[in-house]
Order: structure tokens, then sequence, then C-alpha cells
């Protein structure tokens, strides 16, 4: 989905510091690790966990939680596709500007639809960032059990609407760089495969 631009006279005002320059002063690149799943998938316990193994090794990073960021930037925002959409878009571009200063944005959203996942993954690419999809990838029936925060049980009494993999759809990602199956693997090997493939991808020197 293509955003319009409404507001008139503007214009982009370079500076006199590159993000080469910024880059030169950490032991990293900017980049975007962007973990999808359903609700109690584990995403988020990931991410923290990711994080965490991130600082210990010295490299910066910042991580936006779809809870944390609805709480602050988007709490103007609901829970229908329009809003969801939005909700995307902006914590793609706050994600990229991350990425831009020479930080590691670990996002973690639900994302259900792939149309916003590509456009979050086509705005990284024209501004030549890393993207990095983690599939978190868990059976709805596990999920629902786990139900951290009791959301399934709210959904199903129809308490909750538009709640994904119950009354609204789960896209799942076609090719992600990551795919991770949190029913069946240990958070430490989790964790080690996203630092390795950012090893291997050059994005930290650790």
């Amino acid at each position: 989905m293509k955003i319009e631009q409404k507001a008139t006279n503007v214009f982009w005002q370079d500076g006199e510091i590159s993000r080469e320059d910024r880059y030169k002063i950490l032991p990293q690149i900017g980049a975007t690790i962007w973990f999808t799943g359903l609700s109690g998938s584990g995403k988020s316990t990931i991410a923290v966990a990711l994080e965490k193994a991130l600082h210990g090794f010295g490299v910066l990073s910042y991580r936006l939680d779809g809870d944390n960021i609805r709480l602050g930037i988007n709490k103007n925002l609901g829970f229908s596709e329009q809003d969801r959409q939005e909700n995307i878009r902006r914590v793609g571009e706050v994600s990229k500007l991350f990425g831009d200063g020479g930080i590691i944005a670990i996002s973690s959203f639900i994302s259900p639809y792939k149309d916003d996942r590509d456009n979050v993954r086509l705005l990284h690419d024209e501004a030549k960032l890393k993207f990095i999809e983690v599939f978190v990838d868990c059976p709805l029936a596990t999920a629902e059990i786990r139900d951290p925060k009791g959301l399934y049980k709210l959904a199903r009494a129809g308490e909750i609407k538009n709640f994904t993999g119950i009354d609204d759809p789960y896209e799942i990602p076609i090719k992600p760089e990551i795919h991770l199956h949190s029913d069946k693997m240990e958070l430490e090997d989790e964790v080690s495969i996203i630092l390795n493939y950012l090893r291997e991808q050059k994005i930290i020197k650790i």
C-alpha cells in the first residue's frame, strides 16, 4: 500500500554525518530483525532474550514490542485491518530510523498481513538497510494453551473482536530469513540461530 504524501512544501534536510560515519563508531551495522507470529507464539520472549544477548556482546539494539508501541506512538490505533496496516507502517518507519542510526531494531509484532510485512521490507530495501524476517512458527492450539495474557479465552468468548487466529487471518511468511518452530525449540537455540545469522551477514562483528 503506497502512502500518499499529504504535507506540502516539506523537504529532506541532509546533515554532515553520513550513515557510514555513524557505523564506524559501532561494532555493527544498522538492521531490523522483524519477529512475526501468532499471539503467544513466543515472539516477545525471544526478542527479550536476543536483546539481552546482544547487549552482553556490546551490540547496541532497541526492542520495539507490539503492546509497548500501542501504549505510546500508536495509542490512537485499534485492531481493524486499516489500523493494523497503519500500526505496522509506523513501526517500519521507526525501525528504519534506528537502522540508519546504526542500531539494530528488534521489532516484535504479530503483523498478520503479508502485504504489510512486504511494505516494511521494501521500505528497508529502498533505504539499503538489512531487513530480517523471523517467522516464529507455533500451532494455534499450542499458542492458545499458552495464552499468557488470557486473550484467546476472551476472543473465544466473543469479548475481543478481530483477534488474529480466531476471527482474523494470519498470513504465513513465504520466505522468511529465519524460521523458528517455537513449540519444538529451546529459547537458547533460537537466540543462537539468530546470532549466527547476524554474524554471517556481517551485521555484528562479534
